[in-house]
């Protein structure tokens, strides 16, 4: 089956909302009742100041990403000409079909678009499997930007250099 990835509509963004928690809930990353989730729900709320993305099929969203542009009061610890992205999340019926990537992509592309020098993202420390894709993809680890938002959760940062190469 093949999916198409594309700026979320209105109408999904409670969809959104829902595969990014429970992404991050069931896979442990975080409890149900952690602070953290009310931001990763509301999808709307990120719609507003970042760029919501979604790969999508037939049967409905798959997985999202939130991109966030330079002036974005969502980027973390992006710098300078740099774009950022967040809340990547695929919902587990969907996994092991190249979503992850394909919205990872998508953020790479828009920042090319946008001619910023480097896409930034942090994560947390036990998302192996996603370092595991950030690498795959050329990102390297910028510890440099590890930063710890609340206390016990540690995210370390990744970054991909978009400059050309002479």
């Amino acid at each position: 089956m093949t999916f198409t990835v594309r700026p979320a509509t209105e109408e999904e963004l409670e969809a959104v909302g829902t595969i990014t928690v429970e992404a991050y809930t069931k896979d442990g990353f975080l409890e149900a009742d952690a602070d953290y989730v009310h931001q990763l729900a509301d999808a709307a709320g990120r719609a507003g100041d970042a760029e919501v993305w979604v790969a999508v099929d037939e049967s409905g969203v798959l997985g999202s990403v939130t991109y966030c542009p330079v002036g974005s009061s969502y980027q973390e610890v992006a710098s300078g000409s740099e774009g950022e992205f967040r809340m990547l999340s695929v919902a587990a019926a969907a996994r092991r079909r190249g979503v992850a990537e394909a919205l990872v992509n998508q953020c790479i592309l828009r920042s090319r678009e946008l001619e910023y020098d480097a896409v930034a993202l942090c994560s947390m420390e036990e998302m192996a499997t996603a370092h595991r894709l950030y690498r795959r993809l050329g990102f390297v680890r910028a510890p440099e930007r590890d930063w710890t938002p609340v206390p016990g959760v540690f995210l370390v940062a990744f970054r991909l250099d978009l400059t050309p190469v002479d």
